[in-house]
This record gives structure tokens, C-alpha cells and sequence, in this order.
């Protein structure tokens, strides 16, 4: 058997949780068929079980289209890219929007299987039509045509599995719930204070921290103003690159300059630190804390998990699912609201919630501990790559036999 994996990530290019899903899926299955990767960049790997062809296009063939426009456009023609290097596997597996326009035109042209996994929803994330403008109404139809006219879609929790049958009209028999995963052996708590040292954090700093972009929907704005209702004495580092938009941008870059100068110990890691550098910082830490405000998984949560970190988190998505509220952290409860660019319907309060949650497990270390150790026998139980992958064979030799 042989998988046509096409995605807008893969590494050295992962800068989200979609990234990170694709590079560690591949890896498994390749120890049980073959898997041809098309992704965005320059990337070149054969391996016994696995190739990886980078597509690269020229953005100077869309210079002139409106800025809204170039990452729609530019995207088509990543996705025609893909199909135009002949196809011979019997399934294609999409990850993201980006990619879906290829699986369509790979299940039309050689007659394979479509499968889609949903690491997001575009109908749940209008906040980005600040960035693409009517791409978003763009984007919106490839996702809806991918979706309606796919063969299975892997839904990674329950939450999205609903979310799917509310927007589209999918047979819910189509629909199989497979988690994201985690490398136990890579994700585990290290000891070693490299990055402290490289970031300039205090080694013995307690801090709270956030890991992803600059995005409406990963909600760190909330965190930034939940930063003022902190104890006195928690840190806080901030790693966050890559924002969406330049309002968003500056939105951050005030927010956190303002608590700056009101309190000590506000680091900003305006990047997206290297995998070792992250598995560091969330060793070190006494909470880590994901306010997403749309979280179909949340990753970032398991990662935190393993490196034996307790877990504030919004209660969203398939977050529910991954944290164990007072067990292997705290979910913080809140109303969404889609239809605002906060996607809150009180971010004043959303916001004081997040910081009462991070002082009461900052204030409780017996219980800061128990979550954490809670928190990594989960990842270890139910979170493994292994696993997953196997669910997902099973998937593509239905799919092929059927």
C-alpha cells in the first residue's frame, strides 16, 4: 500500500500543531507502507519507506495580486504543483485547507480515495477574514468541497466530529475520531537549562508559559491581559512568533510592552523556538497555559503533558478531551462567541479566569504536582504515535478494499 500525504507543513517548515501532527503520522506509517509526502518548500528526502518532494512556486507570478490574495492564490498553485508529478499511491491523505484543493484534483485525476483530517474548521475561525479578505470566502469553499465530496475525514476529538456535521453535509459514517499524538520518548522533562540561559530566563524563575503564534485563535491576547492579576511573583515567557496580521502584531507587542513596565519577569520569545529549546522551557516551568479560543486538539497541551508540566487551558474543542480538569490541570470556562474578532463574549472576564486558575496551581504545590505526574501517565496511556497510526492504516485499507 502506498499513502500520497499532501500538506502545507513538514519539517524544517512546521510552525503549528498541523506541522508537528504530519511530521510524527508519516514517520509511523512508514513503518507499515509507503508514503509519498508533497508539502510546501524545498524539501528533498528519500528514505526506504518515505519520500519527501518539496514544492517551491515562484511568488513573483502573484506579485501583483492584492496582499489579502497572494496566500490563497500562491496555495492553488502549490496544490496543482502536486498533481503535476505523476501519482501512484492508492489513497491521498490532506492535512489543512492548503493542501485540500490537491486531494481534490488527485481524487478526480487517478480515481483514489480522499481522506481529510480536520485539524481546523474554517466556518469556526472567521477572525481570519482580518487577514485574507474575501480569500477567506476562498479558502471557506475549497474546505466545504474537500469535505462534502472526501471519502473519510479523520476527526481529531469529539468536539469536531460535531463541528463537521453542523457546517457540512458529510455522511456522519464517514467521520472517524483519531487523536493527535505525541513522541513520549522525545517529550519527557529535561533538566538541562540551555535555553533558560539563551532567552535570559532566571534559572530558578516559577513562570507560566504560552507556546504558539501570534493568532486570534490561539487567544494570547487574553493571556497577555490576564499578565496584571498574576501573583506578584510568577514569571511569565511568551513564546510566540509569526502573527497573523499586522494589527494583531501590534496588538501584542503593546499589550506586552505595557505589562513590561509594570512588572519584572515578562519574557517575549518573538519566535518559534526549536523543538529541544521548547521541551526545555516547558520542563522548566510551573504552568504552562493555552487560552485558545478554537482548539480542535491542542498539541501543545500534550507536549506540556509529557514534559510533566500541569495545564491551564481554556475548556474548547478537543482540549476537554485532552485535559483532565483538577486532575492533570484546570480548564478555564468561557462563552465563544464567533462572531467577534476576540471570540469571547467577555474577554475581561476570560481574561481574569485564565489568572485565577494560574495563581491557584502556582499557590498549590502538592497539587501543581499530582497534576503533573497525572498529566504524563495520560500522554503515556492514551496519546501514543504507534497507536495512532495503526487507526489510521486500518482507515486507508478500508478505504482500498471497500
Amino acid at each position: 500500500m502506498k499513502a500520497l500525504i499532501l500538506t502545507n507543513e513538514f519539517p524544517p517548515n512546521v510552525y503549528g500543531g498541523a506541522g508537528v501532527h504530519v511530521e510524527y503520522l508519516c514517520g509511523e506509517l512508514a513503518k507499515h507502507i509507503q508514503v509519498d509526502v508533497r508539502c510546501f518548500g524545498d524539501q528533498d528526502l528519500t528514505e526506504a519507506h518515505m519520500k519527501v518532494t518539496g514544492h517551491k512556486i515562484s511568488k513573483d507570478l502573484i506579485a501583483a495580486a492584492p496582499d489579502k490574495f497572494k496566500s490563497p492564490l500562491h496555495t492553488i498553485m502549490q496544490c496543482v504543483s502536486f498533481n503535476a508529478q505523476p501519482i501512484d499511491a492508492d489513497v491521498v491523505h490532506c492535512h489543512t485547507w492548503y493542501a485540500q484543493f490537491g486531494g481534490i484534483l488527485a481524487k478526480m485525476l487517478y480515481d483514489i480515495p480522499l481522506v481529510i483530517t480536520t485539524h481546523s474548521l474554517e466556518p469556526m475561525r472567521p477572525w481570519k477574514r482580518e487577514q485574507l479578505g474575501r480569500g477567506y470566502d476562498f479558502s471557506s469553499w475549497i474546505e466545504k468541497t474537500a469535505l462534502e465530496m472526501s471519502d473519510a475525514i479523520i476527526a481529531v476529538s469529539n468536539e469536531t466530529r460535531d463541528d463537521v456535521l453542523t457546517h457540512f453535509d458529510v455522511d456522519p459514517d464517514k467521520i472517524v475520531i483519531i487523536p493527535n499524538g505525541i513522541d513520549i520518548d522525545e517529550y519527557q522533562p529535561a533538566k538541562s537549562s540551555d535555553a533558560l540561559t539563551k532567552y535570559g530566563i532566571p534559572e530558578d524563575l516559577e513562570y507560566v508559559l504560552f507556546v504558539g503564534r501570534v493568532t486570534r485563535q490561539k487567544g494570547i491576547i487574553h493571556l497577555v491581559r490576564a499578565i496584571k492579576d498574576l501573583d506578584p511573583d510568577i514569571g511569565v515567557v511568551l513564546c510566540a512568533g509569526q502573527p497573523d496580521t499586522e494589527e494583531i502584531g501590534r496588538e501584542m507587542r503593546e499589550g506586552v510592552e505595557a505589562v513590561q513596565k509594570e512588572r519584572d519577569h515578562v519574557y517575549w520569545i518573538p519566535e518559534m523556538v526549536p523543538k529541544r529549546a521548547a521541551i526545555e522551557l516547558y520542563s522548566h516551568a510551573t504552568v504552562f497555559c493555552c487560552p485558545s479560543v478554537y482548539e480542535p486538539f491542542g498539541i501543545i497541551n500534550l507536549e506540556a503533558m509529557a514534559c510533566e508540566t500541569p495545564v491551564v487551558a481554556s475548556a474548547v474543542g478537543g482540549i476537554k478531551e485532552v485535559v483532565v480538569h483538577n486532575e492533570t490541570g484546570l480548564l478555564v470556562l468561557f462563552e465563544p462567541d464567533i462572531h467577534s474578532s476576540s471570540g469571547v463574549l467577555n474577554p475581561e472576564q476570560f481574561a481574569q479566569d485564565l489568572a485565577l486558575a494560574v495563581n491557584r496551581v502556582f499557590r498549590d504545590k502538592e497539587l501543581a504536582q499530582k497534576m503533573a505526574k497525572a498529566g504524563r501517565k495520560r500522554v503515556e496511556e492514551v496519546y501514543s504515535w504507534s497507536t495512532i497510526a495503526e487507526r489510521v492504516v486500518y482507515l486507508y485499507q478500508n478505504l482500498i478494499v471497500g
